[in-house]
């Protein structure tokens, strides 16, 4: 370090210095990954049965790295110096989607990796390979998450089992295809990145009775019907219409008998999306008094509940603007952020440690626009590969400068 430079700009130099070599190297191992990955493709295994998916992986990384079982299904292990890591997450699990693209490494089991898992972990091998000859400033985690397209989630069950403290995560990044991003771009963005998800049901209790004489029974049909109109209602009255959030019916069931019987029971599901604690605590608690005031209205009794789902996911702000440096210095475009009312269990570890979720652009051969995430069609191109491994390398670099930048700082306060 000249007298001129700043510690911030010594560790700016070491990282630049570092991100080329890694850049280099993981260049290298693209067509290995991409063999990877199809494999992987070809026989996927869903939520909660993905002891398989994470056995290859294992095997791909061993004697790089050591791994320790996690969330049942799952494995986590840290490759680099002592200290404090990032973490990088790749899911391991597939859908229940007969797939439908036609490729000679299709899935043919029933399950697919409709939603690019595929693509994210063989992204993660390449980088950790690529990690294994750089002499890397900073530790770096690898978490093979299982169960993130289903209940219970696999994130949650890592961040409870303080697996992340074990190997010394401090931060944790991810970074997920879209064929909603331009191919070609990533996009990042601080804040807000995706909705808190909760399931509200409503059950309206009555009198059954005959549908000719309704004048003696306390039947619920109207009121639930009432009440599936009415809910977006709700977040109308109670959210700033500047701030995203929704109620959405799913499932309304009333009755399963004859035209004329009345039921006595009617049920309700809904998913509301919420960008805040706030919102997702005051929007609740106005479903609850609509389904009260609606049922009272009709002479029924009504029981609400709320199953909670993940939390608002969060992108920090010195992270994301540390991998939008990062991913432009690499020769990237940086697109508008990726904000939804979507949810990811990633948002666990934001609750917990300072997180970064980036999106990946990508395109599927043969069809404009690209099919959505989950479509049986959904089969990014290998580009994609490669642009999933800047973008989790931006992030882990984003990581440990700000984690050798504390480091500096604890020294000079001393």
């Amino acid at each position: 370090m000249t007298s001129t430079d700043s510690p911030a700009d010594s560790t700016r130099t070491t990282l630049t210095r570092i991100a080329g070599e890694l850049r280099s190297r993981l260049d290298e191992q693209l067509s290995d990954a991409a063999a990877l990955r199809r494999r992987i493709h070809s026989d996927p295994r869903i939520s909660g049965m993905e002891y398989d998916t994470r056995d290859i992986l294992v095997s791909e990384l061993a004697g790089i790295l050591q791994f320790d079982e996690v969330a049942s299904a799952g494995a986590i292990g840290r490759i680099g110096p002592d200290g404090p890591a990032v973490g990088i997450r790749a899911e391991l699990d597939a859908l229940p989607v007969h797939e439908s693209t036609g490729v000679e490494f299709a899935a043919s089991n029933g399950a697919m990796h409709a939603c690019g898992h595929d693509v994210h972990q063989a992204a993660l091998v390449a980088l950790i390979r690529a990690a294994a000859q750089v002499d890397l400033p900073v530790a770096i985690g690898a978490v093979l998450q299982p169960r993130e397209e289903t209940y219970p989630s696999g994130a949650l069950d890592i961040v409870e089992e303080k697996a992340l403290e074990k190997i010394n995560v401090t931060h944790m990044i991810a970074a997920h295809v879209h064929p909603g991003v331009l191919a070609g771009t990533i996009a990042v963005g601080a804040g807000y990145i995706n909705a808190a998800a909760d399931e509200i049901n409503i059950v309206l209790r009555g009198r059954g009775g005959h549908g000719a004489y309704p004048h003696t029974a306390a039947d619920p049909v109207t009121a639930i019907a009432q009440l599936a109109i009415g809910l977006p209602e709700a977040v109308r009255r109670t959210v700033d219409p500047m701030s995203p959030a929704l109620l959405s019916v799913g499932t309304l069931r009333a009755g399963d008998s004859a035209a004329n019987v009345l039921p006595s029971e009617a049920y309700l599901r809904a998913t509301m999306r919420t960008t805040s604690n706030e919102q997702r605590i005051d929007l609740f608690e106005a479903v609850r008094q609509m389904a009260e005031g609606t049922a009272a209205a009709y002479g029924l009794s009504a029981d609400i509940s709320r199953d909670s789902g993940e939390p608002v996911l969060t992108n920090h702000k010195e992270l994301a603007e540390g991998a939008e440096a990062w991913l432009g210095a690499m020769g990237h475009d940086i697109a508008e952020p990726m904000r939804s009312l979507g949810a990811d269990d990633f948002s666990y570890f934001c609750s917990v440690m300072p997180s970064l979720m980036t999106f990946v652009g990508v395109e599927v051969e043969g069809c404009s626009p690209a099919p959505s995430l989950h479509d049986p069609r959904f089969l990014p191109t290998e580009r994609a590969i490669k642009d999933v491994a800047h973008a989790m390398l931006a992030g882990y670099l984003a990581g440990a400068e700000r984690i050798l930048n504390e480091q500096v700082d604890e020294e000079i306060n001393r």
